[in-house]
């Protein structure tokens, strides 16, 4: 053999031995083949992974799946993957479970290492390191191949989010859930359960706490976990003759918890080793707490006046009760805080502020949606023992310090009321959509499933049922129901249910004591259609104050304004096409600054087309436009339907996905604005007829509810009017709730503007 040959023969024989102990390190020593599709993953060597979201575009609960191990980050191939694999890593991420999974790098190619393929989940395993796979490290996959998870946006209890990152240990104790045992017969019967038994669920049964050593910390920590925001004292003597009686097992021994800890996981516990968990808590007994439910929650008429809840804090924006972007008064005006250092500890601050718990998410990046106004806060560090956010250092911050884009908003812990167990849905498409029911309660004492009349639900009431069974926001209130596959139940028993829009369950809405229906058979019965996610519409009030304006219109140009109904019933009256009408102007510009695209509760085959002016009415009315007296009397009006919703503008970064140019799709996305300039037709409300005096000028937004939004309370705007037959003066224009109550009290009485702030 030539010395060359023999070089590369050596070479070769060195990498092959190479090869084969690496090979030895990734695999269990008893594997002499590769891993096969049926062989579990062999268990990573250290006892942390991490996981986390990555890829563009994407939502924060949505991305390409990346694990970090043996120092270096690196993604799982789509060969194999289902829904299953998908909860087990959503639950990894910090997610209650997975909606959905994508395939074919969706969010885009990772780098370096794909780590694991052909993984197999039954959908119950702890980590997807027990799932069946080829092994660590073991593809045949090209990053093309990158899977990617959809999870839903719920977190887990007692998480821990850095960076987008969830921190997994593994430990043979972990705790999930808690609860309180009630004992006393009234307490087992009504819901919340305020009081009873600390428990802990170990290995799919529950277990008791042992008291010795126990704290009020403790059970502040137990109490904001529950949804309670205070704890208070119990009568042990009694509770001890109650657990003498039965058998307890002891868990956990020791609980040293300082009160600031969002979840009892948190907190430092001693668990009771081996088999004798009922001799673990010798001189002692199953810790009892009790706690004092939220003004909310209580059922004491005299309590409900007793605990007050802050008047200079509140959530907006959240699908849930307990949860919200959160805003803050300052100088009777409500602004936002920056999220900046916003952490679970000043999170929960506020919920227990509230009247809720501890908080069970503290969320970044307006999450909630983008509030309108005043950034008041950042930087709030709080230790999570105060009783208010204005306790905790912040710091005063300019608009260039932080947009609205960062708001901070916060989940909280609510107490369990049940309501998910008296409303359900069902024969529609999807889990999100049906026919409601209700459980009625017979004079007999049993209950039945009963449908509700269609007579006058709408878009309130649906949002009362979606936000009962957790489904998030109302995208519509539907009166008939025929085209949805029914279900046994054919029986009408509720009509003509009204709600205000923010019950919590849809038994605290009104509705007719006696029956009656026009259309009672089953084809009619209430309808929704759920949604995660909705727009949110704000005006601006600024522009609206800066470019207001008086104009005198000859009626020959205003026929097209005439046949759309855009004038005063009185201009029916007058000499066409002689003389004129005096027209109150101003610009609208319209935000959407939710969390979903505004679109047209209409398809386009149901759109109205005007001949006059040219276009399609997607919406009929779109906007009120109203000009009032000081104590709320109209004295003119007018509408505007939507002539064309289009994305007229949007930030940098945000492309325009709505024009109406061609019968193209009409809309307003998420972070864009719709503009109505001054100078187009029925942008205006015709005052002929009003006679100098103050008055209030008022626009709503999507009045009727025809479209789902976030919140409703920010569609309409106000400004002060001063009007003197030739002139008018507009002042302190602002959004219907951004002002405290005090300070709107004073708006209402306000007397009018004496100085020439701005005239036309």
């Amino acid at each position: 053999m030539e010395p060359c040959h023999l070089w590369r023969y050596i070479v070769t024989l060195l990498l092959g031995l190479w090869s084969t102990s690496c090979l030895a390190q990734t695999t269990p020593p008893t594997q002499t083949t590769p891993p096969t599709k049926s062989t579990p993953s062999p268990k990573p060597q250290s006892e942390r992974l991490k996981f986390r979201l990555a890829g563009y575009p994407r939502k924060h609960n949505e991305g390409r799946i990346e694990v970090f191990y043996k120092g270096e980050w690196g993604t799982i191939c789509d060969d194999d993957f289902t829904l299953s694999n998908a909860h087990v890593l959503c639950r990894q991420l910090g997610f209650v479970s997975a909606t959905g999974w994508t395939h074919s790098a969706k969010y885009g190619k990772g780098a370096g290492k794909i780590w694991l393929d052909n993984v197999q989940c039954a959908g119950s395993e702890t980590s997807v390191s027990v799932c069946k796979s080829r092994g660590w490290g073991n593809s045949d996959c090209t990053h093309d191949e990158d899977a990617g998870v959809v999870c839903k946006d719920e977190r887990l209890p007692g998480y821990t989010d850095t960076e987008n990152v969830i921190e997994v240990q593994r430990d043979e104790y972990h705790i999930e859930e808690v609860r309180l045992r009630p004992v006393v017969a009234t307490g087992k019967r009504r819901l919340p359960v305020t009081e009873g038994v600390v428990e802990v669920r170990f290995k799919n049964s529950w277990a008791q706490v042992c008291d010795r050593g126990w704290i009020p910390k403790n059970s502040r920590v137990i109490c904001g976990m529950l949804g309670f925001p205070h704890e208070r004292k119990v009568n042990k003597n009694f509770y001890r003759l109650s657990t003498e009686r039965q058998k307890s097992h002891f868990l956990i021994h020791s609980v040293a918890c300082l009160g600031t800890e969002v979840h009892l996981a948190a907190c430092p516990l001693e668990f009771s080793k081996g088999n004798n968990t009922a001799g673990a808590c010798e001189d002692g007994m199953p810790a009892v707490v009790s706690c004092v439910a939220g003004p909310l929650y209580t059922h004491s008429v005299a309590l409900k006046k007793k605990l007050k809840v802050s008047k200079t804090v509140r959530l907006k924006g959240g699908t849930h009760v307990g949860e919200g972007r959160v805003e803050v008064m300052r100088g009777g005006v409500w602004g936002t805080v920056c999220d900046d250092r916003w952490n679970l500890q000043a999170a929960s601050v506020v919920c227990r502020e509230l009247g809720f718990g501890s908080a069970k998410e503290a969320l970044t990046g307006g999450r909630m949606g983008q509030g309108m106004g005043p950034v008041h806060m950042n930087e709030v560090q709080c230790t999570g023992a105060e009783r208010s956010i204005w306790n905790c250092p912040f710091k005063n911050i300019t608009e260039e310090d932080c947009q609205h884009t960062e708001d901070a908003s916060v989940r909280c812990n609510t107490p369990y009321m049940g309501y998910e167990k008296t409303v359900r849905i069902g024969g529609g498409r999807s889990r999100y959509e049906g026919r409601v029911e209700v459980l009625q309660a017979l004079p007999n004492g049993t209950q039945r499933w009963g449908l509700l009349c269609g007579d006058g639900w709408g878009t309130k009431e649906a949002m009362v049922v979606c936000r009962q069974l957790g489904l998030g926001y109302a995208n519509h209130g539907l009166k008939e129901t025929w085209y949805w596959d029914g279900s046994n139940v054919t029986d009408m028993v509720w009509s003509g249910v009204k709600c205000i829009g923010n019950e919590m369950s849809l038994s605290q809405c009104q509705r007719q004591k006696v029956f009656s229906c026009q259309k009672s058979a089953a084809r009619f019965a209430a309808g929704v259609i759920c949604s995660e996610t909705a727009s949110d519409l704000v005006l601006n009030a600024t522009l609206v104050q800066q470019t207001v304006y008086i104009e005198d219109r000859p009626l020959h140009m205003l026929y097209c304004a005439a046949e759309e109904d855009c004038l005063s019933k009185t201009a029916a009256q007058a000499n066409w096409p002689y003389g004129h009408r005096r027209l109150l102007r101003f610009s609208s510009q319209i935000h959407n600054v939710g969390r979903a695209d505004f679109r047209p509760r209409l398809g386009r085959h149901s759109w109205v087309w005007h001949a006059c002016h040219g276009h399609y009415h997607s919406m009929d009315i779109f906007t009120h436009y109203d000009l009032m007296s000081v104590n709320g009397t109209k004295v003119a009006e007018g509408h505007k339907a939507s002539f064309c919703l289009e994305d007229s503008e949007c930030p940098e970064g945000i492309s325009k996905r709505y024009e109406c140019a061609n019968f193209g799709e009409q809309g307003i996305t998420v972070g864009c604005w719709d503009l109505y300039r001054h100078d187009i037709d029925c942008q205006w409300i015709d005052i002929t007829d009003v006679k100098p005096g103050n008055y209030i000028l008022q626009v709503v937004i999507n009045p009727n509810y025809e479209v789902s939004e976030m919140d409703y309370t920010n569609n309409a705007m106000k400004c002060s009017c001063k009007y003197d037959g030739h002139r008018i003066w507009v002042h302190n224009c602002h959004i219907g709730d951004a002002f405290s109550d005090e300070v709107e009290r004073k708006f209402e009485k306000y007397p009018g503007q004496f100085n020439n702030q701005i005239t036309n």
